[in-house]
C-alpha cells in the first residue's frame, strides 16, 4: 500500500488547495482508492522537518509553497530556505506537483510572464513596479494586482485604472497592503477561460472550461474578486468556442514551465477576443464541488455515482500520476 504524507498548515488556504477540512477530504479520498495518507500541520520549518522525520511515507503532497503561519496571503518566503520543495529535493524525497524551481516561477507572476513571453506564449503586456520605481507608460485601461498572490487576493474594481493618477494610487495600495511589487497589465475585458492540466506523461490530459458568474455578483467590471472564489459563486462550463486554442495555450505554457501532475492555467480574452494567459496556478484549489478542479473533472469524467465519486477519481488521478512519474508504481 502506497503511503502519502500530506503537508498543510495555516497558510494552506492562501497558498494551496484549501483549509484543514479540505485536506481531510483529500486524505479520505486517497484512503478510498486503496492507498493511505497522513496529515502533517506545518507553521514553521521545524514542523516540516519533524513531519518528514517522524512519518513513514512513499511520496509527499504539499498544500504549501513555503513554511508560513500567515493564513491570508502568499507573499514570498521571508527566508530563502523555507521553500519546502527545496528540502524535499535535497533529501531526494519524491513529491506530487511541480518542482521547487517551477513553484517559485509561478508564485512570481512577472517571472511567469517573462518565461512564457520568451517561448511565444500569449500574455498581456506587463510591467513589474517595485516601491520607488517610476510608473510605467501604459495603455489605459490597465489592470493592477499584487505580483506574488493567488486566489484573486488584492483584486477589486479599483484594480482597473483609467488614468495615471488612478494607476499611482493602486500601485501605492499594493505596496502598502501586501509589501510586494505591483504587477501592471493590459486590462483584458473578455471572458475568462481556465484549463486544468492533469497528470504527466501518458496519463496527462487537458480539460478546458469557461468561467461563469451571474452578473449580479460583479461590481463595475466582470472580474473575479477573491470573495467570488471557493464559495460556489463561480461555475465552470464546457466552452463552446476556442477549445483547441485554450488547450494548446495551456500545453505550451505547462511544457515551458515544466509543470507536473495538477496545474491550472487561467486566461482571458483581450479586446479582440484572443486568449492570453493571466496566471498559472501550481497548487489549484481542491474543495469538493466548489473548487474549479473538481468541477472541471466532473464536466469530462462524470461517474454514475455523482460528484463524490468524481472527486475520489480526481484525487487518485493526481496521486497516481505523481507516483508513476517518480517511479513508485
Amino acid at each position: 500500500m502506497k503511503k502519502v504524507l500530506i503537508i498543510t498548515g495555516p497558510a494552506g488556504d492562501a497558498q494551496g488547495w484549501g483549509d484543514l477540512t479540505v485536506t481531510q477530504n483529500i486524505r479520505d479520498a486517497i484512503a478510498a482508492t486503496g492507498k493511505s495518507a497522513q496529515i502533517a500541520w506545518v507553521e514553521r520549518l521545524d514542523d516540516f522537518f519533524r513531519a518528514i522525520e517522524h512519518h513513514t511515507f512513499d511520496i509527499v503532497w504539499s498544500a504549501l509553497y513555503h513554511a508560513s503561519a500567515r493564513a491570508e496571503i502568499i507573499g514570498l518566503s521571508e527566508n530563502d530556505d523555507a521553500w519546502l520543495a527545496d528540502h524535499l529535493d535535497a533529501r531526494q524525497i519524491p513529491y506530487i506537483g511541480p518542482s521547487s524551481q517551477t513553484m517559485k516561477q509561478l508564485i512570481q507572476k512577472a517571472e511567469t510572464h517573462r518565461l512564457l513571453h520568451a517561448s511565444g506564449v500569449a500574455i498581456p503586456a506587463y510591467f513589474l513596479v517595485n516601491e520607488g520605481d517610476r510608473l510605467p507608460d501604459v495603455n489605459f485601461p490597465a489592470f493592477v494586482k499584487p505580483a506574488n498572490e493567488s486566489r484573486s487576493v488584492g483584486i477589486s474594481d479599483q484594480s482597473v485604472v483609467h488614468s495615471p493618477e488612478a494607476l499611482a494610487g493602486q500601485v501605492r495600495y499594493i505596496h502598502a497592503t501586501f509589501q510586494q511589487p505591483a504587477l501592471v497589465e493590459d486590462y483584458l475585458p473578455g471572458q475568462e477561460y481556465t484549463v486544468l492540466m492533469l497528470g504527466s506523461g501518458d496519463v496527462q490530459e487537458f480539460l478546458p472550461g469557461r468561467v461563469v458568474v451571474e452578473r449580479v455578483h460583479f461590481g463595475q467590471y466582470p472580474i473575479l474578486r477573491s470573495d467570488l472564489r471557493g464559495v460556489g459563486l463561480t461555475k465552470i462550463v464546457k466552452p463552446e468556442a476556442q477549445v483547441q486554442e485554450s488547450m494548446a495555450l495551456c500545453k505550451l505554457a505547462t511544457d515551458t514551465l515544466k509543470c507536473h501532475d495538477h496545474v491550472r492555467v487561467d486566461m482571458r480574452q483581450d479586446a479582440a477576443g484572443r486568449l492570453k494567459i493571466i496566471e498559472v496556478n501550481g497548487i489549484p484549489g481542491l474543495k469538493p464541488v466548489k473548487s474549479w478542479s473538481p468541477q472541471m473533472y466532473t464536466l469530462y469524467h462524470a461517474s454514475p455515482n455523482g460528484p463524490s465519486e468524481d472527486y475520489r477519481n480526481l484525487i487518485d488521478h493526481i496521486v497516481t500520476s505523481g507516483l508513476k512519474r517518480c517511479g513508485l508504481t
